[in-house]
C-alpha cells in the first residue's frame, strides 16, 4: 500500500453558481490528478454554494440531476475520487445537506449531514443516523459536514465502521458586515474550533482527521478558509496559513499508524460564528 495523497480545497463557491462552480472543480481535481492525488475533499455544498433552498430552489439538485452527472464526470480516467457537497432535494420535505463522492465517473458514496441544528434546521432536514465510509487504494475513508463536529457519535460510527481517515467538509458562515469583515478573527474562530474538536475527534477515535473550508466572499456571506489534518494521537501535522482559497496537500502514510509521520509541518498560530 501507498500513502493516500489527499488535496483538502478551501473553494470559494458562489451561491447558486453551479455553473461556475463546477468549473472550480474541474480546475481542482485536473491540477490534483497532475500531482498524483489520488483523494479530492471540497467544502460544504461545494456545487451549490452554501444556498437558502426558499432563494434558490432553483440550485436544490436531485442526485440523477444533469449538473451531478457532470460533476461525476470530471472524475473520469483521473485516478481521483472526489468528495463535493449540494442541497439535495426532497420533494415535499425540507432538503437533505449532501456529501458525494465519485470515482471514475460513478457515485460511490453519498452522506446526508446528520448534525442540523438552529438556523439550519429551519431550512434541512437532518440526515440518517449511519456512516458514510469508502475505499481510496485500500484506505477506509468516513465522512462528516460541518456542524457534524459538535456531534461526536458521527466521527465514531465512521470509525466503528472500518474508517481509517475522516474528512471533514465545512462552509461555516461569518457573522457581521461584509463592508468590515475581519478575516482574520473569523478564521482564527474556525481554526480554534478544529484545532479543539477534530483534533479531539482523531484522538480519542484512533484515526486521522482532515478538513476542507470554504473560504472567500459570496454575495451575502463570507467563509472562512482553513484546511487542516490531525493525526490519531491528536496532533495537527498540516494546516494553511490563513483564510485565503487555495488548496493544502496531506499525505497519510501507509502502512496507517498512529502516530502524525505524515508530511509533518508545523501549524500557525487560533472568535463566533455558524457553524455550518
Amino acid at each position: 500500500m501507498t500513502d493516500l495523497s489527499i488535496a483538502l480545497v478551501q473553494l470559494r463557491s458562489e451561491k447558486g453558481d453551479i455553473e461556475g462552480n463546477l468549473g472550480r472543480h474541474r480546475a481542482a481535481i485536473e491540477a490534483a490528478a497532475a500531482r498524483g492525488v489520488r483523494l479530492v475533499v471540497f467544502p460544504e455544498m461545494s456545487i451549490t454554494g452554501y444556498i437558502d433552498p426558499t432563494r434558490w430552489p432553483a440550485s436544490v439538485l436531485s442526485l440523477d440531476s444533469p449538473e451531478i452527472a457532470r460533476f461525476l464526470a470530471l472524475t473520469c480516467g483521473t485516478g481521483v475520487t472526489a468528495v463535493a457537497g449540494l442541497v439535495e432535494a426532497r420533494p415535499g420535505q425540507k432538503p437533505f445537506i449532501t456529501q458525494i463522492v465519485a470515482a471514475d465517473g460513478a457515485l460511490v458514496a453519498v452522506y446526508r449531514k446528520r448534525h442540523v441544528v438552529d438556523d439550519e434546521a429551519d431550512w434541512f432536514s437532518a440526515g440518517p443516523a449511519e456512516p458514510t465510509v469508502f475505499s481510496v487504494g485500500g484506505v477506509r475513508v468516513g465522512v462528516a459536514v460541518c456542524a457534524d463536529i459538535d456531534n461526536p457519535a458521527v466521527y465514531r460510527d465512521c470509525a466503528a465502521a472500518g474508517a481509517q481517515v475522516i474528512v471533514h467538509a465545512s462552509a461555516p458562515g461569518l457573522y457581521g458586515e461584509q463592508a468590515t469583515r475581519n478575516w482574520q478573527s473569523g478564521h482564527a474562530w474556525w481554526r480554534n474550533e478544529c484545532m479543539t474538536k477534530d483534533a479531539a475527534h482523531a484522538r480519542e477515535n484512533g484515526v486521522y482527521v482532515v478538513a476542507a473550508t470554504a473560504a472567500g466572499r459570496t454575495i451575502d456571506e463570507d467563509f472562512p478558509g482553513g484546511g487542516f489534518a490531525f493525526a490519531p494521537d491528536g496532533s495537527c501535522f498540516a494546516a494553511t496559513a490563513d483564510w485565503s482559497e487555495g488548496v493544502l496537500d496531506v499525505a497519510i502514510p501507509a502502512p496507517l499508524r498512529s502516530s502524525g509521520q505524515a508530511n509533518t509541518r508545523s501549524c500557525p498560530g487560533s472568535g463566533s460564528n455558524r457553524s455550518g
